[in-house]
Order: structure tokens, then sequence, then C-alpha cells
């Protein structure tokens, strides 16, 4: 007798029917973070006038300065700088290096190379405009077995004068495991017990929301995000944010707009009430973006392919790699959740050049807004190991639909 091929809905029903125990600690996760969320708008009282919007200057916002009480009551901090004119999260970490590093200071990463996109803004890869240029010098310190070296740290920080150091906590086109609050936590108590004045900024992009506590709750002096990830919950039409303590978001402040001035102008040209409910339903966006990961794993696992981090592991973000070892594959992946999504599901996406990264990059992105994350995409450099990069899910079951499609986008295309 042959062998029965199964259908891609007939593999997706059956992998779904293995991870309910994973779906229901995702709900549970919801739940809390949902409640931090309701106390934050309960406390600072936030009402329809909050919705109002400003113009030119920006002058006397309160549903930006209300808002930005909100995420400060979220993030457990003393100050947060939320705006529509931090365009990207690469921007707003930028923006948090330029106005906290001077010349002849020194900024060390923990986490190894950051993100493809902060390499021209650190002076990696060469730029006039660069913090390099500006005489503001790099260190670097990689990970050892997905945990930060910390006799390299403490030395580093013994021998030199470090006045920031940036943690990257998402893994980004890279192989390695992004990085647990818990070892965020251990890494800050090693830094300030060494050099207590030395600035830690946390690149918290991508893991809003994934564990009950932020990088602020566990001693970091600024955390950086984007709002077309998980915090703008897929409603917010762009923006970023900047948390911590006041004086440092203070000068990030003065840095996106100008001394003297800093955070007291901005207008929000008609965004508070996207801003708000963005953040209200993140939570559980973010909590769909779990599920429709959990469920992509066990599906490409049960395929056969190498998969990270595997369905029942403890996640720290919302992204999902999966190993196809072969250009041809990860492309055909990719176009598979270019199908299965509601906007410009006819396109095929094809490799290609984009700025700030060294490789052609393959994108799958049928988005309501224009790179949003937190909404179901999927991307990878074509290199080896050739790794699609996949993450968001604004419902759990469009996340499912859009998976669906591109297994069987895999299976038409063997």
């Amino acid at each position: 007798m042959g062998v029965v091929l199964m259908t891609a809905y007939e593999i997706v029903e059956a992998s779904e029917k293995q991870i309910k125990k994973q779906l229901e600690e995702v709900d549970n996760l919801v739940f809390y973070n949902s409640n931090k969320v309701l106390n934050a708008f309960k406390q600072n009282e936030i009402n329809e006038r909050c919705f109002d919007s400003t113009t030119g200057y920006g002058y006397n916002d309160l549903g930006r300065e209300k808002l930005e009480q909100v995420y400060s009551d979220i993030f457990k901090c003393e100050a947060a700088l939320v705006r529509s004119q931090l365009v990207s999260g690469s921007h707003a970490l930028t923006v948090a290096l330029f106005s906290q590093l001077r010349p002849g200071d020194t900024m060390l990463s923990i986490s190894g190379l950051p993100y493809d996109t902060l390499h021209e803004v650190i002076g990696i890869k060469e730029n006039n405009s660069s913090l390099k240029s500006y005489g503001i010098n790099y260190k670097q310190i990689d990970l050892i077995n997905d945990d930060f070296d910390y006799e390299k740290i403490k030395e580093v920080l013994k021998t030199n004068k470090i006045k920031l150091i940036e943690i990257q906590r998402s893994k980004g086109y890279s192989t390695r495991e992004s990085i647990s609050i818990d070892k965020v936590e251990k890494v800050i108590k090693l830094i300030k017990s060494v050099s207590n004045d030395t600035i830690v900024m946390i690149d918290n992009c991508y893991c809003e929301f994934v564990s009950k506590k932020e990088p602020s709750e566990v001693g970091a002096d600024l955390v950086v995000g984007s709002l077309i990830k998980n915090l703008g919950g897929g409603i917010a039409p762009n923006g970023g944010y900047i948390v911590g303590k006041e004086k440092f978001v203070n000068l990030a402040g003065e840095r996106l707009t100008l001394p003297g001035e800093g955070k007291e102008v901005g207008p929000t040209l008609g965004i508070n009430r996207m801003l708000y409910q963005g953040l209200f339903m993140a939570p559980r966006t973010v909590g769909n973006a779990l599920k429709t990961a959990i469920l992509t794993s066990k599906v490409m696992e049960d395929l056969g392919y190498k998969v990270e981090p595997k369905y029942d592991d403890n996640r720290v973000d919302i992204v999902q790699n999966i190993y196809f070892n072969d250009p041809d594959k990860l492309i055909k992946y990719c176009e598979g959740i270019q199908k299965g999504s509601p906007i410009d599901s006819n396109a095929l996406p094809i490799p290609d050049d984009m700025p700030g990264y060294d490789d052609k990059i393959i994108m799958a992105a049928g988005t309501f807004t224009q790179g949003s994350s937190i909404e179901l995409s999927c991307d990878g450099p074509i290199r080896p190991p050739y790794i699609a990069f996949q993450q968001g899910g604004l419902t759990y079951q469009y996340g499912k639909l859009g998976v669906l499609k591109a297994v069987d986008n895999l299976l038409k295309n063997k």
C-alpha cells in the first residue's frame, strides 16, 4: 500500500492538537499583562479628552503627557518618551544613543553584534553621520553559549571607562537565543556592582509583554522599542518609545526635538486614540503572535525542519526561526506567508537589497502598517543557513491561516 500524503491542513491540525498546554499558558500571560495595562489606564484617569489632537509645536498635549505616564507605570520607571516622531525601533535606539554619548565616550555591546540597521549608526560600517564620526568609541563582547560573558564584562569595566552598555534582547538576524529577563537582571547586577555610573540601555524590540517583567523593573536605565511591534498592538500607525530614569529620558527628548524644549513639544496630529487603543490591545495581540509562533514551531518541526525556539521552550520574544538550509525553500515559505496576508496577497516577494543590510533580504509582509512586525510577517537574509524569521499575527486564527498557506506553498513546490 502506498504512502498517504497529508495535506497542509491535516499537518497543521495534527500539530495544533499537541500544543494545547502552551496555548493555555499564553492565555495566562495575556491576563496578567492585561491587568497591568488596565491598572495603568485607571490610575492615570484616561478620558476622552486624551484623544484630542495637537498641531504645530504640540504644547500642552494632555493625551501625549498622560500616555507617557501610562508607559512609565507599565514599565515601573520614572519617565517615558512615546512619540510618533520616532519612526522605528532603530530610530528610537539611535536617538537614545546619541542623547547619552559624547565625543570621547565609549559604548559597549555585551550581546554581540547589534542588529544590521545599527551598524552605520555606530560606525561598524562607515557612515559620516555615525557615532564613530563624532569620536565615540565602540567595544563589543560576544555571548558565550547563549549567555553573557560575565568575566569578560567585569574585566572590561574594571580596565575601561564605559559610558553606556547596550543589550539587544532579541536575536535579530542571528542564530543565538534571545535574552531572558532573568539573564538581563543578573548581568545588570554585575555591571552596577563594578561600575554603578555606567548607563545600561536595553533594546527591547519584539520582547514587550512576552514576560511578566520588563527590563526597567530589574535595573535597566533605559529601555527602547517600537510601536509598530508589540506595544502598538497592530493599531498604532507608527512610533517608538524610550523609557527609564528621568534624567536619561529627558536627554533623549532633547535629542529628538531640541535643547530647552525636549519633551514639551511634539504634536500628536490625531493619533493619540490609536496609540492608547494599540497599547490597550497589546497584551492580547502579543499573545496571538506567541500562539502563532508556537504553532509554527510545532508544524515545521513535525515537517523535519530545525526550529528555534521549539514549541515548548520558554519564549523571550515573538520571533520564530525556521532553518531551511536552502534558499529556494526559504523563498517559497515567505511566498506562502505573503499569499496568506490580507494586504498585497497577490504580490510576489523577491530577494532584494534593502537600506541598512549587507545581504539581499526576502520579506513577506502583507500588513496594514508598512513594516509592522506585530502583524504576521516573515523575512530573512539570503545567506546560509537560510533562516526564515517569522513574527506577528494579529489574531491566532489569521496567524494559523498564514502558516497553512506557507506550508501548502512548500509542499506544492518540493
